[in-house]
């Protein structure tokens, strides 16, 4: 998928329109999913947390960044996820993934255009909230990521993502019971839970401006 203006205005104003929302994200989620609320039946009392779904050019191509989290950090240690974290008091869910992105990645909220958001997701077993914000960066960037709580950066293609061959399912035993988990695989990498039930509702948005 080639990055470039026409591109971002266009997905800026596919992000206006409604979302593909819950239906989407429970195309990639656990079956059985750890506990079955929406984000809407908890947003009183659970933990909230901006992510930034950062889109960026890298070679020409349209690309998204990921990380993997250290073992050390408090919550989702060693997973796979979108550079963010918890709301501070005086914030709002995007100035929190602007500044948790400058944090962990070293990209400052003035790289970042803010496109939209995707519908908020709840996370049961670590009583989360994510509420993910969609940012477009016009030119390359320059990672620096913050060695206690970013173990790798993931640059991935948006033409990977699209390709339904890398979606995939496999069994596994979670807390002493048998799920069936989808996946998007990348290289030596499984990309799962609550970052794949995000990136499946981003990806029906980007399909619709095929």
């Amino acid at each position: 998928m080639i990055f470039g203006p026409d591109f971002i205005d266009r997905l800026e104003r596919k992000l206006k329109d409604p979302k593909p929302g819950l239906q989407a994200q429970l195309s990639m989620a656990p079956i059985p999913r750890l506990g079955q609320r929406v984000y809407t039946e908890v947003e009183d009392r659970c933990l909230k947390a901006g992510v930034m779904v950062l889109v960026y050019p890298r070679r020409g191509s349209s690309h998204l960044a990921l990380i993997r989290r250290t073992r050390t950090v408090l919550h989702h240690r060693n997973e796979i996820g979108f550079p963010g974290g918890q709301m501070e008091p005086h914030e709002d869910t995007v100035r929190a993934a602007l500044r948790e992105t400058d944090e962990e990645l070293g990209i400052p909220p003035d790289r970042i255009q803010i496109i939209g958001s995707l519908t908020p997701l709840y996370i049961p077993p670590s009583n989360y909230c994510i509420y993910p914000a969609v940012g477009a960066a016009a030119e390359p960037l320059i990672f620096k990521p913050h060695p206690e709580e970013v173990a790798e950066v993931i640059e991935l293609p948006l033409s990977h993502l699209l390709d339904s061959r890398h979606r995939r399912r496999e069994t596994r035993t979670i807390r002493g019971r048998l799920v069936e988990v989808p996946f998007f695989s990348f290289h030596r990498l499984k990309i799962w839970g609550a970052t794949a039930m995000v990136l499946a509702e981003f990806l029906a948005v980007l399909r619709t401006l095929e």
